[in-house]
C-alpha cells in the first residue's frame, strides 16, 4: 500500500478522490493503541495527501512521544520531508535535503530515490531521472518495481515507446517482479501511444500472470478506449467492472463521460453523472469542467450555465479548466472582448490563470484576426515572467503563419530571445506553413533540419510532408518520404493512403491509381476494409465503376465484405457516369445482402434522380426515407430543393427550404446560391436580394459565385427596354455596390460577370477595353 501510494500518478490521484479529508482518514486507519505505525507507510500516505508543513507537524508532534522517538531517525525524517516536497511540486527543495543527506553521509533508501525520480519525470527532467536511476545502481540500490513504473510512465508520456519497452526487459531480466502496477502503467502507455493491441493484449493476459485488475487498471483500459472513441469496449469494462464487484470511482466515471462527450453523446454522459451521484461518488471539477465544455460545444448554453450553479453549490470552486470551459466557448462565437473580461475578473477573484489560459485566448484572437491583440498578449505575459513555453509559442507561430503574417527566421529569432528549441510542433507548423505559401523546398530543407536535430518525426510530421509535395505535384518526392518513414519504424496510416490516392486520381489513369496502391500495399500498409472502401470510392468519384468492381470482386475474395460504405461509392460512381439504372440495381444488391442503407446512400440516390430531371421519382424515395425510419439531413432536404428549382417547380423548392430551416438545418452556400440563381433567372431581384440577406443572417458566408449571380442579375435587369431611368440607375447601383464588396471580400468575377460588367457600364465601342481593365484591376487585387 504504502509502495503503491507513493510511486504511482494514478494512486495518488485515487487517494486524493477517496479522502474528502485526508488527514482524517490516515488517523482513522492507525487506532490509538500500543502498536506502533510503520513510518514508511505513514510516510508515504503522508506525502500523497497531505503537505510538507503538516508532514513536519506531525513529525514533530510524534517525536515527542518517547516510543515513537526511538523509532524514527534522521534518515526517515529526511527521507519524509524530501518525499512530501516532491509532491508539493517543491522538488528545488527536495534535491536541496537529498544533497544534504548524501553529504552528511546517510545514504537514501529505494523509497526516496523512487520520490525523487517521480518529481525529476513529473517535471519533464526525463535524462536527470535516467542519470539518477544509475546513480541508485551505482550505490548498490536496487531499483523496485515502483521506481521502474516511474521510468516507464515518463518514457511512454514522452512517445520513447523503443526506450520504454528496453528498460521493461531491464526490468524483468533483474528480477523485478511484473506487477500489477507495471502492467497498469503498460497499458496506459500504450493507449497514449495508438498501441491498442498490445494495451489490451496486456489486459486480457491478466489474469494468467496472477494478477486482478483493480479500480485503476480498469480506469486506465477505460480511459484509453473512450480517448480512442471505442466507446462500446469503454461500456462493456465498465459493465465487467461493476460485474466483478470492482468500484468504480470518480477517476473511472469521468473517463467515461469525457468518452460519450467527444462522441457527442451528451445525454449518455448527463446519465452517467445521474449514476455516480446516485451511488454516492461525487463529481470533481474534473468532471464539472468535462460537461460544461461539452453542453457549450453543443450550444446547451442554459444547460451549461445549470451545471455551472450546481458545482457552485457543492462548494466547489473555480479552477483553469472551469476557466477554460468558457473562454473556448467565448472563443467559438467570436466574443474575445468578453473572455479577456471574463479572465480579468476570475483574477481578481484570487483565481490565477495558467499558461494554457492564456495561450487560448491568444488562440482566439489570432482565430478572429486580431494578431495585434494576441501579440500584445504574448508581450504582457514575458512581462508578468509568465513562462513562455513551446506550446505556446507554437499557437502563436500557427496563427500567424495563417494570417501570413510570419516568416520561418523571424520564428527562430524569437525563439532564440525566448530561450526556447523548436519541438516537433513548431516545426510541424513551419513545415505546413511554407507549404502553403508554396515554398516546397523550405518545407523539405526543414524536415531534413528537424532530423539533423534528432528529432523523430512523427506520422503528422510525414503525412504533412507527403500532402504538401503531392499539392506541389512532387508525387515521386511524396512517395520517397513513405519509404523513408518505413526505415524510421512507421508505416504509411490511413490519411497517407488517401493523401497519395487523391493526388494520383488527378491524373484520373486508374493505372496510376492502382500502382499507388500497390507501391503502398508493398511498403506494408494494412489492407483492409477501410483501404478498400478508399480505394473503390477514389475510382468511383472519377466515373471508373469497371475498375471499382474488379477490386470488389478482389476485395471479396480476401474474404471482405463489402459494407454501406463500399456500396455507397459504387452508388455514387453511377450517378457520376449517369447510369441510373445501375445505381438502383446495386441499390437493390445491398439490400438483398443484408447490408443496411444509410441516409448517405439515399441522398446519392436522390441526387441521381434530380440530376436527371426525375423529381416525382426523387419524392417517392424522399417518402421511402421517412417510412423507413431513416432522418432527412440537411443535404437530403438541399438535394431535393435543387431539383425542384431545377425544373421550375418554385413553390415546392421553396416549402422545402422551409421545412429544413423548421428542423434546423441551415442550408450550405450551394443551396442558397441554387434559389437565388432561380429567382435571378425569372428577374426577381428583390426576392434574390432578400435570400443574400437571411443566409448572411444564419452565418453563411456568401461566395463568389452568390455574388456572380447577384451583379448578373441586376445588370441584366437594369437593360430591360421599358425601364425608366431611375429604376435602371438602382439597378446598376445595386450591381456596382456588391462588385465592390466582392472586391473587398477578396473573390474575383467569373468571365461571364466581366462581360456582363463590360456591356453594361462601358461607353458605346468600348467593352472589350472595359472587361480587361476590370479583370487585371481584380488579378491584381487578389495577388
Amino acid at each position: 500500500m504504502a509502495k503503491r501510494s507513493v510511486a504511482l500518478p494514478l494512486s495518488r490521484l485515487l487517494l486524493s478522490h477517496v479522502f474528502k479529508n485526508p488527514m482524517d482518514a490516515i488517523f482513522h486507519g492507525f487506532p490509538h493503541s500500543s502498536r506502533n505505525p510503520n513510518l514508511s507507510l505513514l510516510g508515504a500516505l503522508f506525502c500523497s495527501t497531505s503537505s510538507s508543513r503538516d508532514v513536519r507537524n506531525l513529525l514533530a508532534e510524534l517525536k515527542i512521544e518517547k516510543q515513537f522517538m526511538e523509532s524514527v531517525s534522521d534518515e526517515q525524517s529526511i527521507d519524509v520531508n524530501i518525499t512530501s516536497n516532491v509532491r508539493e511540486n517543491g522538488l528545488e527543495e527536495a534535491l536541496s535535503l537529498y544533497e544534504e543527506m548524501v553529504g552528511s553521509g546517510i545514504f537514501p533508501d529505494v523509497v526516496t530515490y523512487s520520490s525523487i525520480l517521480y518529481g525529476l519525470c513529473k517535471h519533464g527532467k526525463l535524462s536527470e531521472g535516467k542519470l539518477l536511476l544509475r546513480e541508485m545502481e551505482k550505490m548498490g540500490m536496487h531499483p523496485n518495481d515502483i521506481s521502474y513504473s516511474i521510468l516507464l510512465d515518463a518514457l511512454f508520456k514522452a512517445r520513447k515507446i523503443k526506450e520504454a519497452l528496453m528498460t521493461l526487459g531491464r526490468m524483468i531480466v533483474r528480477g523485478n517482479s511484473f506487477d500489477l502496477i507495471a502492467c497498469t502503467v503498460l497499458i496506459d502507455g500504450f493507449f497514449k501511444n495508438g498501441g491498442i493491441k498490445e494495451a489490451e493484449y496486456i489486459f486480457n493476459n491478466l489474469y494468467q500472470l496472477n494478477l486482478v485488475p483493480n479500480s485503476i487498471t480498469y480506469s486506465v483500459l477505460i480511459d484509453g478506449r473512450c480517448k480512442l472513441g471505442d466507446i462500446n469496449g469503454a461500456e462493456s469494462s465498465l459493465h465487467e467492472m461493476e460485474e466483478k464487484h470492482c468500484v468504480p470511482n470518480v477517476i473511472t466515471y469521468s473517463s467515461m463521460i469525457n468518452g460519450y462527450v467527444k462522441k457527442g453523446m451528451l445525454w449518455n454522459a448527463f446519465n452517467v453523472l445521474r449514476k455516480m451521484v446516485h451511488k454516492n461518488v461525487m463529481p470533481n471539477i474534473f468532471t464539472y469542467a468535462i460537461l460544461l465544455d461539452g453542453s457549450f460545444k453543443a450550444g446547451w448554453q442554459d444547460i451549461a450555465l445549470d451545471l455551472y450553479n450546481k458545482m457552485k453549490q457543492r462548494g466547489l470552486k473555480d479552477n483553469v479548466l472551469i476557466l477554460d470551459a468558457f473562454v473556448n466557448n467565448l472563443k467559438r462565437s467570436g466574443r474575445m472582448e468578453e473572455a479577456e473580461d471574463l479572465i480579468a475578473k476570475m483574477e481578481s477573484g484570487g483565481l490565477i490563470p495558467d499558461l494554457v489560459n492564456y495561450t487560448n485566448l491568444m488562440d482566439g484572437f489570432l482565430k478572429s484576426g486580431k494578431e495585434s491583440s494576441a501579440l500584445n498578449l504574448a508581450q504582457e505575459l514575458i512581462s508578468k515572467n509568465v513562462v513562455f513555453d513551446v506550446v505556446a509559442f507554437n499557437v502563436l507561430i500557427n496563427g500567424l503563419f495563417k494570417l501570413g503574417k510570419c516568416d520561418t527566421e523571424s520564428i527562430y529569432k524569437v525563439m532564440g530571445d525566448l530561450g526556447l528549441s523548436p519541438d516537433s510542433a513548431t516545426y510541424n507548423t513551419m513545415i505546413n506553413g511554407n507549404f502553403k505559401k508554396g515554398n516546397w523546398e523550405t518545407a523539405v530543407q526543414l524536415w531534413n533540419e528537424m532530423k539533423s536535430r534528432k528529432l523523430v518525426p512523427s506520422a503528422i510530421t510525414c503525412n504533412l510532408m507527403i500532402n504538401g509535395l503531392c499539392e506541389a505535384g512532387r508525387i515521386e518526392n511524396a512517395i520517397n518520404i513513405v519509404k523513408e518513414m518505413v526505415t524510421m519504424g512507421l508505416y504509411p496510416t490511413l490519411i497517407t493512403y488517401r493523401i497519395l490516392l487523391n493526388a494520383s486520381s488527378k491524373s484520373r489513369r486508374a493505372d496510376t491509381i492502382l500502382q499507388i496502391h500497390k507501391l503502398l500495399v508493398d511498403l506494408h500498409l494494412e489492407v483492409n476494409k477501410d483501404i478498400y472502401n478508399i480505394l473503390i470510392s477514389n475510382l468511383c468519384k472519377l466515373g471508373m465503376t469497371r475498375k471499382a468492381t474488379a477490386v470488389l470482386n478482389d476485395m471479396e475474395k480476401r474474404g471482405i465484405l463489402a459494407d454501406t460504405i463500399t456500396y455507397n461509392a459504387l452508388i455514387q460512381g453511377y450517378c457520376i457516369s449517369s447510369h441510373l439504372k445501375r445505381a438502383f440495381i446495386t441499390f437493390s444488391t445491398m439490400l438483398s445482402e443484408g447490408v443496411p442503407p444509410n441516409i448517405v446512400t439515399y441522398n446519392l440516390l436522390l441526387g441521381g434522380l434530380s440530376k436527371a430531371g426525375l423529381i416525382r421519382e426523387a419524392d417517392d424515395l424522399l417518402s421511402e426515407i421517412k417510412k423507413r425510419g431513416l432522418v432527412p439531413n440537411a443535404c437530403t432536404y438541399e438535394t431535393v430543393m435543387c431539383g425542384h428549382c431545377k425544373v421550375g417547380n418554385t413553390k415546392e423548392a421553396l416549402r422545402f427550404y422551409c421545412e429544413m430551416v423548421i428542423k434546423g438545418f441551415i442550408p450550405r452556400a450551394g443551396a442558397y446560391n441554387t434559389l437565388i440563381g432561380y429567382f435571378s433567372k425569372m428577374g426577381k431581384m428583390s426576392q434574390a436580394k432578400e435570400l443574400m440577406k437571411e443566409m448572411q443572417r444564419k452565418g453563411v458566408s456568401p461566395t463568389s459565385s452568390t455574388y456572380d449571380i447577384l451583379i448578373f442579375g441586376w445588370c441584366k435587369l437594369s437593360k430591360m427596354p421599358e425601364l425608366d431611368r431611375t429604376s435602371k440607375v438602382s439597378y446598376r447601383a445595386e450591381a456596382k455596390r456588391l462588385l465592390n464588396e466582392m472586391n473587398d471580400r477578396g473573390f474575383v468575377p467569373c468571365e461571364s460577370t466581366l462581360f456582363c460588367i463590360g456591356s453594361t457600364f462601358a461607353a458605346p465601342g468600348k467593352k472589350a477595353d472595359a472587361r480587361m481593365l476590370l479583370k487585371s484591376t481584380f488579378r491584381r487585387k487578389r495577388e
